[in-house]
């Protein structure tokens, strides 16, 4: 009950939105500041029907996901080094702090400086967020119960069956905390770096060149493609780690029966 409640309390500040919507573009009376619904629609079914539509959606999923991978990765592994080494923690925490206060714009125009424009958004979206996940992890793994370490290196619990069986499930709730905000944040990074740097494909390079020709409708269309995108990404994961979880059951129940 209480989630039918949620939903169309979703549904009606959504239906709200898009009333503002075509109430200000009514007011306003101009289709290059802000174009009402109809002709918006009507472009993002022209854009989806397009040749390089896919080509352009590919793009973008793929140097997100790529980012994201390596984001998980390494920053897991990073922050598992600094759980462990104090020095190595030292030693990241300047690299972290910068990261995590330069600006994105300062970030991308570097990159721009420094690789190809296919290469920014991915080398962009792994700086931003590369401290998240390194931190999540670091401080999940100094916030191991240290009752379950006395009790594995009383009964000599090493290895790989420790790792399985005790320092990963520990780990989860950080990992997935820190893979999930990284995830809402590489969409954005990737997107904006592309943009500024307009590879050959690409969902930013769409608005970039929609924006230069002051095609509003066009950037707005692209805008919900973006946003159905991010929504798409996030329900992926949510999936992954719930039948994760629900596989995670399963084996706990045959192995206590």
């Amino acid at each position: 009950m209480r989630s039918v409640k949620h939903t169309l309390v979703a549904l009606i500040s959504s239906a709200l939105l898009l009333a503002l919507w075509q109430v200000g573009a009514h007011v306003l009376d101009s289709q290059i500041l802000l174009p009402g619904l109809a002709p918006v629609f009507k472009t993002l079914v022209s854009i989806i029907g397009d040749g390089p539509f896919l080509a352009n959606i590919g793009a973008t999923v793929v140097r997100a996901f790529q980012s994201f991978l390596i984001i998980v990765i390494l920053g897991s592994v990073a922050g598992v080094l600094g759980g462990n080494f104090p020095l190595f923690s030292a030693a990241m925490k300047p690299f972290v702090t910068t990261l995590k206060a330069v600006p994105v714009m300062s970030i991308i125009l570097l990159a721009f400086i420094w690789f190809t424009s296919g290469q920014v958004p991915l080398f962009s979206a792994f700086l931003m967020g590369f401290p998240v996940m390194y931190v999540q992890v670091e401080s999940g793994w100094r916030s191991i119960d240290g009752n379950l370490i006395q009790m594995c290196d009383l009964y000599e619990i090493k290895g790989f069956d420790r790792l399985v069986h005790f320092t990963i499930p520990s780990l989860v709730p950080s990992l997935v905390t820190g893979a999930r905000i990284s995830l809402s944040m590489v969409w954005k990074v990737v997107i904006a770096a592309e943009v500024l740097t307009v590879p050959r494909y690409g969902v930013g390079s769409r608005m970039q060149l929609a924006q230069v020709q002051l095609q509003t409708d066009r950037v707005l269309s692209w805008t919900l493609i973006a946003i159905l995108l991010t929504a798409c990404g996030d329900l992926l994961f949510e999936l992954i780690v719930h039948a994760g979880a629900a596989v995670k059951r399963t084996v706990d129940r045959r192995r206590a029966g």
